[in-house]
């Protein structure tokens, strides 16, 4: 057994003198009180984002995510901003929290001013924990210029700040030489895989993505996980299934995987065995596949095909 003595006044004054020294974690709570970042000199001010690049200055992911772009934005005051929505085709106005060391929340997102001028602005996105702040960052910077700023020095154009860069190009020719020897490898295309019909037989419907407030008006999901609703009229049999499509360069067919839960390894692979037979005879004699391209760079991506046949009756 140990027995502890109680800790005398001079070793709690040691404690309460070690603990103020020790430095805070890099984690801001929400409500901070000190320093409050102040968008006065910026307010009225419309800007629109013009590049958004990861700390390695692409705009794109190993997975084929693009960062893009979307933001309109204005200070309206210091607890309040306009932002763009392309879905209502007009501005609407949120709520603005600020915190400390340039943190401010709106539109459901957490955010750190880096500079900002009244030509432009530079904004990192952070991450959020429940009721904390990540202040470190996730490494993803949003590049806006003033309205003005775009019409007076830029002359309204701005296809070259928003172009990927050469090095996105590159980056995505490597990912695409990969991907197209091993399909396993694949990255979603940016201009995805198109399905149409040979026969009147087939029906195809893309489930398209629908931008609104929950998504931040994120459409990613359209070409980073494209899904296609197929119905076959006068099949062998009523049936159902789901599964993954890889489709290299030449929009060759290659199965991926059933997309639906099992708990028994038997019913896999059945499901498997049947759903593939159902690609290589169906899909593959009556469909046309247009591989997925990224910057104009054809190569092997997935897509996800939910494929419903009707017996004749």
């Amino acid at each position: 057994m140990i027995i502890t003595k109680p800790f005398t006044k001079s070793t709690w004054l040691l404690l309460i003198l070690f603990c103020c020294g020790c430095k805070p974690r890099n984690i801001v709570k929400h409500g901070g009180e000190k320093d409050l970042i102040s968008f006065k000199p910026v307010l009225g001010i419309s800007y629109t984002e013009i590049a958004r690049r990861s700390e390695n200055g692409l705009s794109f992911n190993s997975f084929g995510y693009q960062l893009e772009p979307q933001w309109k934005m204005k200070f309206v005051s210091n607890d309040s901003t306009s932002i763009y929505s392309p879905t209502k085709k007009r501005f609407i106005n949120f709520p603005l929290t600020r915190g400390y060391d340039s943190v401010f929340n709106t539109a459901r997102a957490w955010l750190k001013v880096k500079t900002m001028t009244k030509d432009s602005l530079v904004v990192e996105l952070l991450k959020a924990y429940a009721d904390s702040v990540d202040t470190r960052g996730a490494k993803v910077y949003m590049i806006f210029y003033a309205d003005n700023y775009i019409a007076n020095v830029l002359h309204g154009n701005l296809s070259k700040c928003k172009s990927p860069s050469l090095k996105d190009t590159v980056y995505i020719k490597g990912l695409a030489a990969v991907a197209n020897k091993n399909v396993e490898k694949a990255f979603a295309a940016r201009q995805p895989v198109e399905l149409t019909s040979k026969s009147n037989r087939i029906k195809i419907e893309k489930r398209p993505a629908e931008p609104s407030m929950l998504n931040n008006f994120d459409t990613s999901s359209e070409y980073m996980g494209p899904e296609f609703d197929i119905t076959i009229d006068k099949a062998y049999a009523n049936f159902y299934y789901s599964f993954s499509i890889f489709v290299d360069p030449l929009g060759n067919m290659h199965y991926g995987r059933p997309l639906t839960v099992f708990l028994e390894e038997d019913r896999k692979v059945t499901y498997i065995h049947l759903s593939k037979a159902v690609m290589n005879s169906y899909l593959k004699y009556y469909l046309n596949l247009k591989p997925g391209t990224t910057l104009g760079i054809v190569h092997t991506s997935e897509i996800a095909v939910h494929v419903t046949g009707k017996r004749s009756m």
